[in-house]
């Protein structure tokens, strides 16, 4: 029902952007008045959002995802394996306009003055993203956004730890120059330690976390 994705992608944007928050109700009945609707579309809208993981549920409500730290490490693991097919992928299959659109993205980043943490967070995600059209394997850029998803509520982004934002831009452009030259050897390798690093930061994250609790 068009009703019914209309819904989702609404609240499926205010998951993503942190308005509807870890733990909070997610109910049919308020939802279908605040959009004007039967109970039916809302709650078509509610199962996709429980498929994605974006919802989960609490007894008999359904309820914003806590993404755990187990679970966290889990999606990392993942996309080291993904995000570095995609790039090998995207060293094989790159257009000339695919690389303009990545060199774009990587001078827009290193122009940043003092970025906020939620600007390192959506620049990144839009750069890795290009990255997974480059690949043009729709399923593969499929679960790289479902995995992604899965971070949205991680406390503080790695790209914030000491000097992590600069040489993570250093590594993007390392990766766009392997795309460029068509290695996708090269490019699987820099895209793994990549984000292999960005594991090992949210590791830490979460150490410090427990200790001050």
């Amino acid at each position: 029902m068009a009703e019914g994705a209309a819904i989702y992608a609404a609240l499926r944007a205010r998951i993503l952007d942190g308005s509807l928050g870890p733990g909070e109700p997610l109910r049919e009945i308020p939802l279908a008045e605040e959009f004007g609707v039967s109970r039916t579309p809302v709650r078509e809208a509610l199962m996709r959002l429980e498929s994605d993981g974006l919802a989960r549920r609490d007894g008999r409500s359904l309820v914003v995802h806590a993404v755990s730290a187990e679970e966290l490490i889990q999606v990392y693991d993942l996309r080291i394996n993904l995000e570095s097919e995609a790039a090998a992928q995207a060293a094989d299959r790159r257009t000339a306009v695919d690389l303009a659109s990545l060199e774009a993205l990587w001078e827009r980043d290193r122009a940043l003055t003092a970025p906020t943490d939620a600007e390192r967070t959506a620049t990144n995600l839009e750069f890795h993203r290009a990255v997974w059209t480059c690949s043009h394997n729709p399923v593969l850029q499929d679960l790289l956004g479902r995995l992604n998803a899965h971070l949205v509520h991680a406390p503080t982004s790695t790209l914030s730890v000491g000097n992590r934002w600069e040489t993570a831009l250093e590594e993007h452009r390392m990766l766009v120059d392997a795309i460029a030259a068509r290695d996708a050897d090269e490019a699987r390798r820099i895209a793994a330690d990549h984000m292999t690093t960005a594991r090992n930061l949210r590791l830490q994250l979460i150490r410090e976390q427990l200790i001050h609790r």
